[in-house]
């Protein structure tokens, strides 16, 4: 069992590791196309929604492997505690992602 817990423990500093990553790509790639488009004299307004739509969906997804990695984590230590922290913790998540995907639906549709 010991074995199980540390492999699930990787796993879980692995999904984590990867959201953060994930994140840190979409901001990367949304300030070079912010600062490309302030130095060009394109249509600003249209081009800055695109940026936060992407950066949107690369929140997103980091928000959906951190919800994965703290459900796999309540699984292997399921205590009470725990499971409280998790469940706020996935409350807060999907809320934002909800909103945050509804803005992103909104944004294309809007084109």
């Amino acid at each position: 069992m010991k074995i199980i817990t540390e492999i699930s423990e990787l796993l879980i500093l692995a999904m984590s590791t990867v959201a953060v990553l994930v994140l840190i790509c979409g901001v990367i790639k949304a300030t070079v196309k912010f600062v490309k488009n302030e130095v060009s004299h394109a249509d600003k307004a249209s081009v800055l929604r695109t940026i936060k739509n992407e950066l949107g969906a690369y929140v997103l997804f980091s928000l959906e492997i951190l919800i994965a990695a703290d459900i796999v984590e309540s699984i292997i230590k399921p205590t009470f505690e725990d499971i409280g922290k998790l469940a706020a913790l996935v409350v807060i998540r999907t809320v934002i992602s909800y909103f945050l995907g509804k803005e992103i639906d909104q944004e294309i549709e809007s084109r």
